[in-house]
């Protein structure tokens, strides 16, 4: 036994291939933090999950609060950033700022304070779109919309124009409370994810 002794001491020395190298940090609000349904259920989790499968160097931290606005995410960015050291991030924010019928103007600030915050730091930025009802006027929901396709095209991140495409305004994939998708629909949202992320993914592995 003792002759291998030093083998097993190397083999405990080299980098495990099968540990995750890389992070993607998910920085949203209740949509992304699974509420109302359990954790591994979530449109987070099932990239996760798909992530292990096809490219396990890949790990997902999710950093999404329930409740969040993007005023409360830029306070708490840089020390996320700091402390997982991403690749990727997935800003998926400012619905709650919508429904609240925040000033577009801060909302269009805070995102964009985010991103340069990101750019800064050389993390490469998948940005989320999100939609809301015209409870504040259409124009105002017009302008909310614009805000993200804006931003995006300002810092040159990758895009996805809605979150809750194909399951927003289907009754039956919405919670009780007419707002957060049920378990059933967190594929579709993973599935409206999952293209710009993978793109990402591939460009980060040629630069």
């Amino acid at each position: 036994m003792k002759s291998y002794g030093w083998l097993i001491l190397v083999l405990m020395l080299l980098p495990s291939t099968g540990i995750a190298s890389q992070t993607i940090l998910v920085f949203g609000d209740s949509l992304s933090a699974s509420y109302g349904i359990p954790r591994e259920a979530g449109w987070v989790s099932l990239i996760e999950k798909r992530l292990t499968k096809e490219r396990p160097e890949w790990r997902v931290v999710n950093g999404s609060i329930s409740g969040e606005t993007t005023s409360g995410a830029l306070q708490r960015i840089d020390a996320a950033l700091a402390m997982n050291k991403p690749t990727v991030i997935i800003i998926a924010l400012g619905a709650n700022d919508g429904l609240r019928g925040l000033g577009l103007e801060l909302i269009r600030q805070n995102l964009s304070a985010m991103l340069e915050v990101c750019r800064k730091a050389k993390v490469e930025v998948l940005l989320i779109g999100m939609k809301i009802p015209p409870n504040y006027g259409l124009q105002y929901t017009q302008d909310f919309s614009k805000n993200y396709k804006i931003l995006a095209q300002q810092y040159k991140a990758a895009f996805v124009p809605f979150l809750l495409d194909g399951v927003a305004g289907n009754p039956e994939l919405i919670q009780p409370d007419g707002l957060h998708p049920i378990a059933a629909a967190q594929p579709r949202i993973m599935q409206n994810v999952w293209p710009a992320l993978e793109k990402l993914i591939i460009r980060s592995h040629k630069s």
